[in-house]
C-alpha cells in the first residue's frame, strides 16, 4: 500500500479535522490557528542536526513528513493554507511537495524566508493561536497565544477518535512492521546479534532508523528484563535463549507498536510465552466501547497473577499475591496506551473535552490510558512478565521473600521477560486486531 491507496479516505479526514479544530477554536476563544511542522535542531556547538521529526499536530492535517519550517494556517469556514518552506541550498536536498492527492485540498504558498512566511499569513493575528516551537519572532508577529493549554487539551482529546483514513494508515504501518518482525525473528533463530536482528528489521520494513516511530527495543536473553532496553549489542551471546522485540514501522506519519517474544528451546519459558499469548488474546476480547481501560488493566493484573502462580513463580495464593502487590513486581507497567501520530498518543487521561484528568489507579501509576474506550480509538494491548533484578533483589530479604519461589525465578531469569503487544481498533461492537491481521500476510 502507498499513500495513493489511502488517499480516497483523506478528504473526509481533512474535513473532520477541520470540524474538530473549528469546535476547539470556538470553545477556546480563537478565530484561527497556525500549526508548525517543526525546525531542525542542531547539536550543541556543532554544525550537524538531530534527525528531523514533524510535529504531530501538523501531521494530523497533512502527511508531510520532511518539511521543516512549514506551517498550516486554518480559519473556520476558509480553505486551509499550507505555507511550504523551501530552502535555497546546495548542501541539502530541498523539501518537495507531492503533486495531487492531499495537496489538492489546501491552498499552497511556497516561501523561502521568514519574511515571506510572515507575509503569507494574515496581517492581523490578534486572535490566532500558534501550536509549535515558541520561536522568538512570534512576539513581533502579534500572535494571540503560543501553545494555549486549553486549546491543546481540546485538540488532544479530539485526536483520540481516529478517522477511517487514520485507521487505514495504522493498518499499513502494522503490515510493514509485521514484515520486519518476521525477518528479525529469522535473524535471531540464525544466531544474529541484537544489532543483526535490528538491521534485519529495518531492512525488511524498508525504512531508515530515523523513519521508525520509536527506537526499537531489541533485547536478547537477560536484556529482555529491561523494559525500555536501549542497547544494540554487536557481539553474539554464547547461547541464544530468547528475544524480545518491541518495534514498529511508520506510514504517512502514523506508527505501529508491536512486541513479540521468541524462544529457541521448548522448555518452561517457552510454555510461559505460549500461555502469555493466550492470555493476551483473551484480554483483546475485552476491548469494547464504553469499557473503562482501568478495568481491563485490573483484569490483566489478575490473570497475570494467576499465570505466575500456575507457573510456580509465586508460591502464595493468587488473592494474597494481588493484595500484597507481589505479582506487580513481575508486571510493573500499564496494559497499553492510545496509538496514532505518536506512539504514546495524546489525550489518554483527559476526563473530557474541557480538560481535567481521569486518575490512575494508585497501585498502577504507569498506566497511560484511563478513559473509557470509544469507537475509533486505537490502543495497544501489551501484557508482560519480567524478571527484573532491580525490583526482585531487594525482595529477597523483604516482605515478599516467602511469596516468591527464588529457585524458579533463577531458572527463568536468564530469559529476561515476555511481552506480547498488538494494536487494536475499537469498533461499534468490539475491536479489530490490526497486528494479528498483519502477521497473516507478512
Amino acid at each position: 500500500m502507498n499513500f495513493k491507496d489511502s488517499s480516497p479516505l483523506y478528504p473526509a479526514h481533512a474535513a473532520e479535522v477541520a470540524r474538530r479544530t473549528t469546535e476547539a477554536l470556538n470553545l477556546s476563544g480563537f478565530e484561527g490557528i497556525i500549526l508548525q511542522s517543526g525546525e531542525g535542531l542542531g547539536w550543541f556547538l556543532d554544525d550537524q542536526h538531530y534527525p528531523y521529526k514533524a510535529h504531530a499536530p501538523f501531521k494530523w492535517w497533512i502527511p508531510l513528513l520532511d518539511a521543516p519550517g512549514s506551517l498550516v494556517y486554518f480559519q473556520p469556514d476558509q480553505h486551509p493554507r499550507l505555507i511550504f518552506f523551501v530552502t535555497t541550498d546546495f548542501w541539502y536536498q530541498s523539501a518537495e511537495l507531492p503533486k495531487g492527492g492531499w495537496s489538492n485540498h489546501l491552498d499552497v504558498v511556497v516561501v523561502h524566508s521568514a519574511d515571506e512566511t510572515r507575509a503569507a499569513l494574515p496581517r492581523n493575528l490578534g486572535k490566532t493561536a500558534w501550536i509549535g516551537d515558541p520561536l522568538p519572532e512570534l512576539m513581533a508577529w502579534g500572535i494571540s497565544a503560543i501553545n494555549p493549554p486549553d486549546l491543546i487539551r481540546r485538540l488532544d482529546y479530539a485526536r483520540g477518535r481516529k478517522t477511517p483514513y487514520e485507521i487505514a494508515c495504522l493498518a499499513e504501518a502494522n503490515r510493514i512492521g509485521a514484515r520486519g518482525h518476521r525477518a528479525a525473528a529469522r535473524s535471531f533463530r540464525e544466531g544474529g546479534s541484537e544489532y543483526d536482528v535490528h538491521q534485519a528489521f529495518v531492512s525488511a520494513c524498508g525504512q531508515r532508523e530515523q523513519e521508525l516511530p520509536y527506537n526499537a527495543i531489541v533485547a536478547i536473553n537477560e536484556s529482555a528484563s529491561v523494559l525500555h532496553y536501549q542497547v544494540l549489542r554487536r557481539d553474539k551471546p554464547a547461547e541464544h535463549r530468547s528475544l524480545l522485540l518491541d518495534a514498529g514501522a511508520s506510514f504517512a506519519g502514523y506508527g505501529s507498536d508491536i512486541t513479540r517474544t521468541s524462544v529457541i528451546d521448548k522448555g518452561d519459558f517457552s510454555t510461559l510465552v505460549f500461555k502469555m499469548d493466550e492470555l493476551q488474546l483473551g484480554l483483546c476480547t475485552l476491548a469494547k466501547p464504553n469499557t473503562d481501560w482501568r478495568d481491563i488493566h485490573a483484569i490483566a493484573v489478575e490473570r497475570i497473577t494467576d499465570l505466575l502462580c500456575e507457573a510456580g513463580v509465586l508460591r502464595c495464593s493468587a488473592s494474597e499475591a494481588l493484595e500484597s502487590g507481589a505479582s506487580r513486581l513481575f508486571f510493573p507497567h500499564g496494559i497499553g496506551h492510545l496509538l496514532g501520530l505518536q506512539v504514546h498518543d495524546v489525550g489518554g487521561t483527559l476526563a473530557d473535552v474541557g480538560g481535567g484528568a481521569l486518575p490512575k489507579p494508585p497501585r498502577d501509576p504507569a498506566l497511560r490510558l484511563t478513559r473509557k474506550l470509544e469507537p475509533g480509538f486505537v490502543v495497544t494491548m501489551e501484557p508482560g512478565i519480567y524478571f527484573i533484578e532491580a525490583l526482585l533483589a531487594p525482595e529477597k530479604n523483604g516482605p515478599h521473600a516467602t511469596r516468591i519461589d527464588w529457585t524458579r525465578v533463577d531458572a527463568l531469569k536468564p530469559y529476561g521477560g515476555i511481552r506480547i503487544e498488538d494494536n487494536l481498533v475499537i469498533t461499534d461492537s468490539g475491536c479489530d486486531n490490526l497486528t494479528r491481521a498483519a502477521f497473516l500476510y507478512a
